[in-house]
């Protein structure tokens, strides 16, 4: 019996240095080395692809779409707008997600319709000119990119907004637009964030 309970001891106590141990080691240990490579190797990428203003305060992430609308939700005519966004009330980083509706579903073709027709008159074209990007959200509802083609609808919209040159907006959208990753996978794409800054920085 005595036996017994000392082998049970110690086995009680073998578990419960080798779970601090552990602990320090894989739960703290690898966390700070793993952190510290982070920051030393890929600093943007480690702290989120931070986007800043001028004035160096953070307006955002590369990574995540935002809205650009007024108070009432309304989108403002000076900037670049994004593709919609079914995460929460848009761009919901606690909320990712598209809209799970099928190409058929009548709610989805709906919806597509009434967006087409919103960004035609909104930018002053014809409905048939309207790319997808622009009525469709995303699977993350995040994506914070538009195709070259849904930008350059919207270039001269924006110029007569700002009082500036479709070819001086034209000219910033393709200095903003990236190509496919690695040569050959996926489209170009303009991140939106990144590009309303720029345009920030024009006079108009």
């Amino acid at each position: 019996m005595n036996t017994t309970t000392r082998s049970t001891g110690r086995l009680t106590w073998v578990a419960i240095r080798s779970m601090v141990l552990l602990t320090l080691v894989l739960g703290v240990g690898y966390m700070l080395v793993i952190t510290a490579v982070g920051q030393l190797a890929l600093p943007w990428q480690a702290n989120g692809s931070t986007v800043k203003d001028e004035a160096g305060q953070v307006v955002g992430s590369a990574l995540i779409g935002q809205s650009f609308s007024d108070g009432d939700g309304k989108p403002l005519p000076q900037f670049f707008q994004p593709r919609p966004s079914a995460a929460g009330d848009g761009y919901d980083g606690k909320a990712s997600s598209g809209s799970n509706l099928g190409p058929e579903n009548p709610d989805l073709i709906a919806a597509i319709r009434e967006r087409k027709a919103a960004v035609a008159s909104f930018n002053g074209v014809a409905e048939s000119a309207v790319p997808a990007d622009a009525v469709t959200a995303s699977g993350s509802g995040l994506d914070p990119h538009i195709s070259p083609a849904y930008a350059e609808l919207q270039v001269r919209r924006v110029a007569e907004a700002r009082d500036l040159s479709e070819a001086s907006v034209r000219t910033l959208v393709a200095e903003h637009t990236q190509g496919r990753d690695v040569g050959y996978l996926g489209e170009p794409t303009v991140n939106v964030l990144q590009l309303n800054l720029a345009l920030e920085k024009l006079k108009g």
